[in-house]
């Protein structure tokens, strides 16, 4: 008997689960985390130097472009005498 009471508190318990609003609350709040991660962050409308890395809920994650430099190869030469 103890048995089954176990058993139909797992079956039910697993069934419900989390409802739909707090899973989207929680992919929300995943989303937000993963954008700080690359450090962005989620504002209503990014600017020119910023570019769209993925969408936090409805507004975008705005990750500021990398300024590289240039690489530059030496060029070596030698001169040669006669």
């Amino acid at each position: 008997m103890k048995i089954l009471c176990i058993f139909l508190t797992f079956v039910f318990t697993v069934s419900c689960g989390p409802s739909v609003p707090q899973k989207k609350t929680r992919e929300v709040a995943e989303r937000k985390r993963e954008c700080q991660l690359v450090r962005g962050a989620c504002k209503p409308e990014c600017n020119t130097w910023e570019y769209v890395h993925y969408y936090c809920d409805v507004n975008p994650c705005c990750v500021v472009r990398d300024c590289q430099k240039p690489i530059i190869n030496k060029i070596t030469t030698k001169l040669y005498r006669k």
